[in-house]
């Protein structure tokens, strides 16, 4: 439907989706956060080992919330965005149905960005502790940006 009616504009957001789920894969697998406790104590992850931890400390509830919000639902937002973009085929009622979920679960997208200001917010709160931000915060971030203006680029194509 989109490629049809706004080819270049089609080719231009399927441009987007790449760069969003690159630095999307670089925002989960780079450096976010570096801990620095004392003076000796060092600690960085990146959002995947973070998650990671959790499993393997046993924090199973907030594992499975994060690797859903973090992980699941922003490469499945993507690949959902791809098959709007790229179905010549699609029927109104497809494009709608696709729409609308994404409506549904693009509210809790942003919902990693909360969890990583929350943490960024009780460890500076900490007076033993500091923290220094990486690139893969920034790359996260961008894909979510991204992400959120593709979308909204393909609600007001599909209208």
């Amino acid at each position: 439907m989109i490629p049809e009616k706004h080819p270049k504009t089609a080719r231009m957001l399927k441009l987007f989706i790449l760069v969003a789920a690159v630095t999307l894969g670089i925002g989960l697998l780079s450096p976010i956060i570096t801990l620095h406790k004392f003076i000796l104590i060092d600690n960085t992850f990146s959002i995947l080992s973070g998650i990671t931890q959790l499993l393997e400390e046993g924090q199973y509830f907030i594992f499975l919330i994060l690797i859903c919000f973090s992980v699941l639902i922003p490469i499945l937002k993507l690949a959902i965005l791809y098959l709007l973009v790229s179905s010549v085929q699609a029927s109104d009622a497809r494009v709608k149905k696709y729409l609308h979920w994404m409506h549904l679960y693009g509210k809790w997208s942003m919902l990693d960005v909360f969890v990583v200001a929350i943490l960024v917010v009780a460890v500076k709160l900490g007076a033993i502790a500091s923290v220094e931000m990486h690139y893969g915060l920034y790359a996260f971030a961008g894909s979510v940006l991204l992400t959120m203006y593709v979308t909204g680029r393909v609600a007001n194509l599909s209208e």
